[in-house]
């Protein structure tokens, strides 16, 4: 699917002053809301869509500096941002409750919706939530060494100006576990979606979010044991990055989780082995719902 024809599945939905790419499918089924992952996009889930369409609702958009989204240069991309225009792109968009399903980037957004749940705010009540593959004990990640450099304040910026298309795409391709699936193609669109409207500019300030994984540690963490909901811990074990360490820890921490894994898949499930993927997610839901 290329960009055009993924656009068109969607709308824009001015978010405190900010124009968020989403795409809504509505029906009398329950409804996932997806969060997305670094430095991607909601394309990341276009495979799993047919699926979806017929069995759930769904909402799901670009985070602000993603995509298809707004990208201002003036915006500080905190985690906590991200998670207030989800959970406003949601009242705004009428829906009621979601179970929500997050990835990498997203599960720490996801972690601070749950923070404010259990503070008493959840103007969206949240039937289920599912974590996969993120680093959200980020001690316990394998940051690549370009990882490291992104989130430096100083010396991000610099590594970001020398990125280009071929850099991405082999740094892609290394947390894929079978490099045979990792459709270039999709690489392509995927780079397109990083760099338009201006995207270059502002990615040095969105790829400080794993410095905001420790600020905010405790913060976060320690709000997962008291987790009251069911929770999904959905991990691709060969993942070198979000390692399935995380996973284990999550596991032991969060109150009567399930624990699924997929083997010989690397960081993007969602991408490399959809199928498996969805049908995953869906059972969880279909029996917690």
């Amino acid at each position: 699917m290329n960009i055009p024809e993924w656009k068109a599945k969607g709308k824009y939905t001015k978010v405190y002053g900010h124009a968020v790419f989403n795409i809504h499918h509505q029906t009398n089924k329950p409804t996932i809301a997806f969060l997305h992952g670094y430095p991607s996009a909601s394309y990341d889930y276009y495979k799993v869509l047919p699926y979806l369409s017929t069995n759930f609702s769904y909402i799901i958009h670009d985070h602000l500096g993603f995509g298809l989204s707004d990208k201002p240069t003036n915006y500080s991309y905190s985690l906590l941002e991200q998670a207030e225009i989800a959970i406003e792109l949601w009242k705004q968009s009428g829906i009621k409750e979601i179970h929500l399903v997050s990835h990498d980037y997203g599960t720490t957004v996801a972690n601070e919706i749950i923070v404010r749940k259990l503070q008493g705010y959840e103007p969206v009540k949240i039937k289920t939530v599912t974590f996969c593959n993120g680093s959200m004990h980020i001690e316990l990640a394998h940051l690549k060494l370009v990882q490291k450099l992104l989130k430096h304040p100083f010396w991000g910026k610099y590594i970001i100006a020398l990125m280009n298309k071929r850099t991405f795409v082999k740094t892609m391709q290394d947390i894929w576990f079978d490099k045979q699936l990792c459709d270039l193609n999709e690489m392509d669109e995927l780079w397109e979606l990083m760099m338009m409207n201006a995207g270059k500019e502002v990615l040095h300030k969105i790829s400080q979010y794993n410095n905001e994984r420790v600020k905010y540690w405790h913060r976060w963490i320690p709000a997962l044991t008291q987790l009251d909901i069911p929770t999904h811990i959905l991990w691709a074990q060969q993942d070198p990055i979000a390692v399935k360490a995380i996973a284990e820890q999550l596991h032991k921490e969060i109150p009567d989780s399930v624990y699924t894994k997929i083997d010989n898949c690397g960081h993007y499930p969602m991408l490399e082995q959809p199928e498996l993927w969805i049908k995953n997610v869906a059972e969880f839901i279909n029996l917690k719902a």
